[in-house]
């Protein structure tokens, strides 16, 4: 194996390097390596945006001042490269104004403005990109099926649709299945 051979800039950083390990003699070790690796960082990192490695040690001072500076408070903010920052899942946004106008209209909304409220908060849902189709083909099942099933059952039980009987099972059901439609739409932009 070979390796190039070292130019006057890498005699030059190891010259500084090893002056430094020589000055910082008396710290602790655990302290010494970390003002090693953090002068040795700078130094790179330096190096590769400006090329010239005399600028970063000129930057640096000289050693026994930098060792000075770590005895006094430790390694001085200058030098400390910053923390690699873990990387963020990415997630779905999170829901926005109109999305919650849509839940809210489907839990408060029976109460208010009934079947208004549904219908619109129904087609608030269906063009957000919030929610995939599937979970807005639910909704919809949710607030119908319910007042589907009540207009069928007070047929088939003879009561008038307008009836107290008959119009308070129709806003039930539909009532109920609205909430249970804005709870679960609610519920999926909760984070888990």
């Amino acid at each position: 194996m070979t390796t190039a051979p070292a130019t006057p800039d890498d005699a030059l950083v190891l010259d500084y390097l090893a002056a430094l390990w020589a000055a910082s003699d008396d710290l602790p070790p655990e302290t010494r390596d970390d003002l090693m690796g953090t002068v040795s960082g700078y130094i790179a990192m330096r190096r590769d945006l400006a090329g010239d490695p005399s600028q970063a040690l000129g930057r640096l001072g000289p050693p026994e001042q930098l060792v000075a500076a770590v005895r006094r408070s430790g390694t001085p903010t200058h030098l400390r490269l910053p923390v690699p920052q873990p990387a963020i899942p990415a997630v779905l946004p999170g829901a926005g104004g109109s999305e919650r106008v849509a839940v809210c209209l489907l839990i408060a909304g029976p109460l208010l403005l009934p079947l208004i409220s549904q219908a619109a908060a129904l087609l608030i849902a269906t063009v957000s990109p919030r929610w995939t189709p599937p979970q807005k083909a639910v909704a919809w099942f949710l607030v119908t099926a319910p007042a589907v099933a009540a207009l069928l059952l007070t047929a088939v039980a003879g009561a008038p649709l307008l009836s107290g009987l008959g119009f308070l099972a129709v806003y039930l059901a539909t009532g109920t299945g609205s909430v249970a439609a804005g709870l679960a739409l609610r519920a999926i932009d909760r984070p888990h």
